[in-house]
């Protein structure tokens, strides 16, 4: 363990073997910190914060600290943060509040860059990439491999489906179904991922399959319900299509169109 000796280290905050922590770095009272993670100078960690291993957290991230909720009062809330993440400058990363469910948390290798931020309550998985200031508002869910383009803005209680592809700039207000690509104010569909879904080793069947599928539910002149009944008579016991149809199903906000 390396700690600056100008950092300032709770004596009740537990720190795994092999952390560094840099100059003028806070770590508050209730944090937990894993092996290997390094930390940079100037970073604020508070709160009832759990830290996975090998993480990197760079200058002037806020980690922990306080939700923008006026719905908070002061209560114990909580977050939780995975291994092998890269948390950029700048960075804001907030706790739960007890009027949702009490916790932030966020999965492994994940990449946020520069100024992005991350509100109370949100679900955020696994290998997502935050470009550049994109902000994620209170409660909202980002599935696994799903890239966020900079400046992107989210809406609260939205959910972003795995490898979906939101270009830069948008604001998305309803949920963005996986394996798709939307841009825009508002966010609507530009079809497929196609490079994403490649990248992350979809065979050409797979893809050619999810291709009919998004053509017959967006594109058939059918109705939401109507579409996603056909597709899955059509389609039975095929697992992504299972995945983009119960997506679909279970959102509460509507989908982008």
């Amino acid at each position: 363990m390396s700690i600056h000796p100008t950092a300032i280290v709770h004596k009740k905050a537990e720190i795994g073997p092999d952390v560094e922590i840099g100059p003028y770095t806070t770590i508050g009272e209730h944090v937990k910190i894993g092996r290997g993670t390094k930390i940079m100078s100037h970073v604020v960690i508070d709160g009832w914060t759990e830290i996975g291993e090998n993480n990197r957290f760079f200058p002037f991230s806020s980690i922990g600290l306080e939700p923008q909720d006026l719905k908070f009062s002061g209560e114990r809330s909580y977050l939780k943060i995975g291994s092998h993440n890269v948390i950029r400058e700048y960075n804001t990363i907030h706790r739960g509040t007890a009027a949702e469910n009490s916790l932030t948390a966020i999965g492994d290798h994940n990449f946020f860059m520069a100024y992005v931020h991350v509100a109370h309550d949100c679900a955020v998985g696994n290998r997502i990439i935050l470009a550049n200031a994109a902000t994620l508002a209170g409660c909202i869910t980002v599935g696994d491999d799903a890239v966020l383009g900079g400046l992107v803005g989210v809406h609260q209680f939205v959910r972003i489906g795995a490898f979906a592809m939101i270009g830069g700039c948008s604001a998305v207000a309803q949920d963005v179904p996986p394996y798709v690509s939307v841009a825009g104010n508002h966010a609507k569909l530009y079809g497929l991922n196609l490079v994403g879904l490649k990248r992350h080793g979809f065979s050409k069947e797979q893809i050619q399959t999810l291709k009919r599928v998004y053509k017959h539910l967006f594109r058939s002149g059918l109705t939401q319900k109507e579409a996603v009944q056909a597709a899955r008579e059509k389609w039975p016991d095929v697992p992504e299509v299972d995945h983009f149809l119960s997506f679909i199903e279970q959102s509460k906000r509507g989908i982008c169109r």
